[in-house]
């Protein structure tokens, strides 16, 4: 694949499977300090990489989100991933998907400038309500949907569909959600292209089985993620879940889960259906995003509003133990960097 570069602001030809695709930027590219057009204000999230900001913009006072890249602790192939998403958030324009305005590349940190989603994370949002229902899981699903229905059109595989990269645009009743971080994602023009694609990636819970087959995949491993995520949203708990990887993945590939009747008595038939040919191991089998948006559950004008009063409960338990997961392994990884720095000092004195 040809190196991607960040300096061009309107056109790119990227190479991808021996297949020329050229791509209209949607964002700036400045070659300024991000301080002379932005004023910086607190941290809003950290990761193994990057810290997210919240930002003003100094010449029409709107509020975004930087993410901020420090290029030292990026190998080369972070940096051509880094350059993908870039492309990719540039391509995007839809109301569903996290909006990138514009880039700034300094030596030591390169920014994004992001819509800045102050609503917080799906799951995060969903547990401080007192009542929860399946139509309220719909219309967060439908949400999703659409966002993946429009980068499948566009020619774009997500790959790492999860709840922390589902975010709300503000705190009112009605807030956008919205699907972020394309770290993963890549770019297919044809079903050629699709068949190329092998690598291994995602996360665990989420992937798809033939990711975890090393066979070739394509845009219904989207599909896949999205079906595990309403499994959730509709019991409060994964489909899938070991804390052993091993046992977990091999779960997977059976494609080994059922409905628990405690909580899942409660969910419509149509919902339980829609997640039965979302969930299919075999993925020619496997619903492709626009049968789903023509699915009973999802175009029913007159669902009923049910209750689940157990799925709120279980949610709370879930979303705790994902986030103390994920604080978990950003404490690992922050830990691994700082020796790799201080192992880089000590090469460098001798």
């Amino acid at each position: 694949m040809d190196t991607l570069s960040l300096t061009h602001t309107h056109t790119y030809t990227v190479s991808l499977t021996h297949t020329q695709l050229y791509i209209h930027m949607n964002y700036t590219k400045h070659e300024g300090k991000m301080k002379d057009f932005y004023k910086i204000g607190k941290t809003l999230g950290e990761g193994s990489f990057a810290v997210v900001r919240d930002v003003t913009c100094l010449k029409d006072d709107s509020k975004w989100a930087a993410k901020c890249i420090d290029k030292k602790n990026l190998s080369k192939s972070d940096k051509d991933s880094l350059q993908i998403e870039v492309e990719i958030m540039g391509k995007l324009d839809h109301p569903c998907i996290v909006h990138l305005r514009e880039v700034f590349d300094s030596d030591r940190t390169f920014y994004m400038i992001l819509e800045n989603c102050s609503g917080g994370e799906m799951f995060d949002r969903i547990v401080e309500k007192e009542h929860y229902t399946e139509h309220e899981a719909r219309v967060a699903f439908f949400q999703i949907c659409k966002a993946l229905e429009y980068c499948h059109q566009q020619g774009i595989v997500h790959r790492d569909l999860k709840p922390e990269n589902l975010l709300y645009s503000d705190t009112t009743e009605d807030a956008q959600l919205k699907v972020a971080d394309f770290g993963l994602a890549r770019l297919f023009t044809n079903e050629q292209a699709i068949e190329l694609m092998t690598t291994m990636c995602g996360t665990p819970g989420y992937v798809a089985p033939e990711i975890l087959k090393s066979e070739c995949y394509g845009s219904t491993v989207d599909v896949w993620s999205a079906a595990v995520i309403l499994y959730i949203l509709l019991c409060g708990y994964p489909p899938f879940y070991d804390d052993n990887n091993a046992a977990l993945f091999r779960s997977i590939k059976a494609g080994a889960y059922d409905f628990p009747s405690d909580e899942w008595d409660h969910v419509s038939d149509e919902a339980k259906d829609l997640i039965e040919k979302m969930l299919v191991v075999n993925p020619s089998e496997r619903m492709d995003i626009s049968d789903i948006m023509k699915h009973p559950w999802m175009t029913k004008e007159n669902l009923e509003d049910k209750v689940l009063p157990k799925t709120l409960a279980q949610l709370k338990k879930f979303n705790a133990r994902r986030k103390f997961k994920a604080g978990v392994m950003v404490a690992r990884v922050a830990k691994n960097l700082q020796m790799l720095k201080k192992g880089r000092e000590k090469k460098e004195r001798l």
